[in-house]
């Protein structure tokens, strides 16, 4: 693994083909956006989904990219894993298990579905926070198997894909996808939506300013603090109180970005990251300033949502 300062985001201090490759390309890579859930209703745990919560939720690509690159090797070497970025997290650790990386187990699940060797040179390009409820593995996992999908010439379709996605993790086959999409089951039941639809509230999507954080925030512990105090009154998350109360700096952020003009202000998915609706270019300034000064997040991302994967041949 190795790591480069590719990450483009502001910080705010506090603190060649070979003979073996039988495509028409020898990789293929993918811009695989992060996601948030603009509505986040949380049901109870079910036994029989492994103590997962019954979700139903409205899911919202987001701007923000990580690059997944895959690339044909030597038939019998093996797969590799490169990691690059400037904000790495618990990956950055050197005694990280590869093959519990989510593009990594993206790779061996579709190897083993399409009866191919995982004989693939992966390069993982970070920028959606880790471990900032961004789902920034899962789209590293749905990039992977979109662009295994195009350098094997498997020619599946998405929805071939979904239920491989979505052994994987929850967010995962709405990552195929982006865009917008209602969730159901435990996150893995997907309806995709357009922006007209009217369980859609306009206000939310258009720009963002996304705030995030150098902590990070364990979904199962996120979970378990819910299980615990519950949500908050009118929240639209309602996983938000039990990130706030484990990371209080995030309620700090959703105050001062309301008080900036931003249309709504909510915690992206299990936490910590603070997302800001804003209406036009001055209100997003305003947020980014207001929380520059007040310090109450630690990079900042100014974007637009919902989007898409883009996917590109070399």
């Amino acid at each position: 693994m190795t790591a480069t300062t590719s990450d483009t985001t502001t910080d705010i201090a506090a603190d060649d083909a070979t003979s073996v490759v039988t495509a028409p390309f020898s990789s293929v890579r993918v811009e695989c956006p992060a996601k948030t859930n603009l509505t986040l209703k949380v049901g109870p745990s079910r036994a029989e989904w492994g103590g997962r919560h019954a979700l139903d939720t409205i899911y919202c690509g987001v701007g923000v990219y990580d690059t997944v690159t895959v690339s044909a090797k030597e038939p019998g070497s093996g797969f590799s894993l490169d990691l690059l970025g400037r904000h790495l997290g618990d990956l950055a650790f050197d005694k990280a298990d590869m093959r519990r990386n989510h593009a990594v187990m993206a790779l061996f699940a579709l190897a083993e579905e399409a009866g191919r060797s995982p004989d693939v040179a992966i390069s993982l390009e970070k920028r959606i926070p880790v471990g900032a409820g961004l789902g920034g593995g899962s789209a590293d996992a749905a990039g992977t198997l979109l662009a295994l999908n195009d350098l094997w010439e498997l020619h599946w379709p998405v929805e071939r894909l979904e239920p491989i996605a979505a052994r994987l993790g929850a967010d995962m086959p709405f990552c195929l996808h982006g865009g917008l999409a209602r969730g159901t089951g435990y996150g893995e039941r997907i309806e995709r939506l357009d922006a007209t639809d009217r369980r859609i509230d306009a206000t939310t999507i258009g720009r963002m300013v996304v705030g995030a954080y150098n902590a990070q925030l364990s979904t199962p512990d996120v979970y378990a603090m819910f299980d615990r105090i519950g949500r908050g009154r009118g929240d639209a998350n309602h996983l938000q109180r039990a990130a706030v109360h484990l990371h209080p700096r995030s309620g700090k952020a959703i105050e001062y970005a309301m008080q900036a003009g931003a249309t709504a202000a909510f915690v992206s998915g299990s936490g910590p990251t603070v997302i800001a609706c804003v209406p036009d270019e001055a209100t997003a300034a305003s947020v980014c300033r207001t929380w520059t000064n007040r310090r109450c997040v630690d990079r900042l991302f100014e974007t637009t949502a919902p989007v898409t994967p883009i996917i590109s041949h070399e």
